[in-house]
């Protein structure tokens, strides 16, 4: 009977720890199955002018357009997470390490066509825990894995 009382009590805690994990990883895990149908979560890919790879603007005219923006998330090439190139779209996408901001340039033209926030990197990272802390993404994570498979195997016992 003790150790029916212990595990009775040992799957109520971790249910309760690991349901509030579930629950946020099930809600950005729909809102990221939406990102390319909703605007607001993920800025849609917009088509750059006509043209062919050979035309495109070179990666330091890029980093030239996009430091001319004045935009505090832009300033230095420090700012940038990544850049993204859409050849068949002819568009740059450059991503910042700050608010998760995205500029859209023209790979083309250079002209800048949309500054947008990316809140489907928001939801990435909450998703994934690294929102909260590197260390929660590597350890803290795994461990609610863990919990999951001790709830399954506890539950089924039980």
């Amino acid at each position: 009977m003790a150790t029916f009382k212990f595990f009775w009590k040992a799957h109520r805690w971790t249910g309760i720890v690991v349901a509030a994990v579930v629950v946020t990883s099930s809600v950005t895990g729909f809102m990221l199955l939406l990102k390319k149908r909703v605007d607001w979560i993920q800025p849609p890919t917009l088509q750059g002018a006509a043209g062919g790879v050979e035309d495109f603007i070179t990666i330091e005219t890029l980093l030239d357009v996009v430091f001319a923006q004045d935009n505090p998330d832009f300033t230095v090439p420090g700012d940038i997470d990544r850049i993204d190139l859409r050849p068949n779209d002819r568009v740059f996408k450059v991503i910042s390490k700050h608010h998760y901001a995205e500029l859209q340039v023209c790979a083309v033209t250079g002209r800048v066509m949309s500054s947008g926030r990316r809140r489907s990197d928001l939801l990435e990272d909450i998703h994934d825990g690294s929102f909260w802390a590197g260390w929660w993404h590597d350890w803290a994570m795994p461990v609610f894995g863990i919990g999951l498979a001790f709830m399954t195997a506890s539950g089924l016992w039980l």
